[in-house]
């Protein structure tokens, strides 16, 4: 752990990216509104709602009435998540930035811990430890915490931060990246700044419910992530389908439901990235905008 001076504070601006997000933004911004932190400070909170057509930027404004910390910036149409980060950074007035996707929960102390590294000056970015809250005893509940819990291992070891980020305020985005979390790696890395995966810093979302959902979701991941390691050289950790597989093998306390579970997902996983491939080397197709996945909504 990074060992922080007794008196220095961390000031930050958390942004929080929303499109229809009426169903998690109340929980969200409480479970924001009530973290403790002792180094890390939340001067502000930005929220930036593209092309929302639901209750979103009504509910929205009834938080700024009741907390002068709280900001609405709203785009007229829905233009891509790194549009939005965009008009966050440049709005922020902090240096150091937390990005929150508008879908998650937080826990009391995930800010804290989020934001301590940066007492270090050669920290650029660090990410945050995701837990679905899927119900492991059906298949795809299963899978939803095999990938995560693969992103997590594979991350203790070489970072791959997303869903929730923090990071120097230092870079744009170009509008064309669908993965803005991978961008920023890039960015901050070729600035020689270090990337921290921080287990700690947990947060809950919800994974795919359904088959097609599962593949429209991975299979826009990996055309996204195709996209970046041509644009940057940099090859996300997770991109390393050989070290995937070992991971997902080891620690598995194997029985007949966990083998056949296991097995459904690896050619689950396969197909989404086969679909990726396809999308990017065929297609050429490159998600700005995604899709929105529904049952990821229901949290």
């Amino acid at each position: 752990m990074t060992s922080v001076p007794s008196k220095k504070r961390l000031p930050v601006s958390v942004g929080v990216c929303v499109y229809n997000e009426e169903k998690n933004i109340v929980r969200l911004l409480h479970s924001l509104l009530a973290q403790k932190t002792n180094i890390a400070e939340i001067r502000e909170i930005i929220i930036v709602s593209s092309g929302s057509t639901d209750k979103t930027d009504a509910i929205a404004s009834d938080f700024i009435k009741r907390y002068s910390n709280i900001k609405l910036l709203t785009q007229e149409k829905r233009e891509g998540k790194s549009s939005a980060l965009n008009l966050f950074f440049e709005n922020a007035t902090q240096d150091i930035l937390v990005s929150v996707n508008g879908d998650i929960l937080l826990q009391e102390d995930t800010i804290e811990k989020l934001v301590l590294p940066f007492c270090d000056p050669e920290v650029g970015m660090t990410g945050g430890h995701t837990i679905p809250v899927n119900d492991k005893n059906h298949f795809l509940g299963f899978t939803v915490h095999l990938l995560w819990n693969l992103h997590h291992l594979i991350s203790l070891k070489n970072p791959k931060l997303g869903e929730l980020i923090a990071l120097r305020n230092m870079v744009r985005i170009p509008g064309n990246i669908a993965f803005d979390e991978a961008w920023l790696e890039a960015s901050i890395k070729s600035r020689g700044l270090k990337l921290i995966y921080v287990p700690d810093a947990v947060l809950f979302n919800k994974g795919p419910d359904t088959v097609s959902d599962f593949l429209k979701q991975r299979r826009r991941n990996f055309a996204g992530n195709l996209y970046i390691t041509k644009k940057t050289g940099h090859k996300l950790s997770t991109m390393n389908s050989l070290n995937v597989l070992i991971l997902t093998l080891k620690g598995l306390k194997f029985n007949s439901k966990v083998i056949v579970y296991t097995f459904g997902a690896i050619l689950l996983e396969m197909l989404g990235r086969a679909l990726g491939f396809y999308d990017f080397y065929v297609k050429k197709r490159n998600p700005v905008i995604w899709e929105v996945i529904k049952t990821t909504k229901e949290m």
